[in-house]
């Protein structure tokens, strides 16, 4: 299963979050190349102390290891946590403190 590394911080009351989320992203072209089935995140939502403040839908055309960075109004000690699930079912769950 992949993984996500996340890191949160707060500036004047502002938390930019960056997010990696190492997966494979097999596109359809790919995975009828490689004879393997077709594999990619396809959605990701953030929430900031149960409140949703980040939400994606995505297809098979992000990138390898997609990379995220996103802005919301909070406040420092807090968490996020963030959730994503792929093509092939299998969700994960990674949780951050807002620094």
């Amino acid at each position: 299963m992949a993984k996500m590394r996340i890191k949160a911080k707060e500036k004047k009351g502002i938390v930019t979050v960056k997010a990696l989320a190492k997966h494979p992203m097999t596109s359809y072209a790919e995975a009828k190349k490689k004879h393997k089935k077709a594999n990619f995140i396809t959605s990701i939502i953030a929430k900031a102390d149960g409140k949703t403040v980040f939400e994606l839908t995505s297809t098979q055309f992000l990138s390898k290891n997609p990379y995220l960075k996103f802005k919301f109004a909070g406040t420092k000690g807090g968490k996020v946590e963030i959730t994503w699930s792929d093509l092939s079912g299998k969700t994960q769950v990674t949780t951050a403190k807002i620094k």
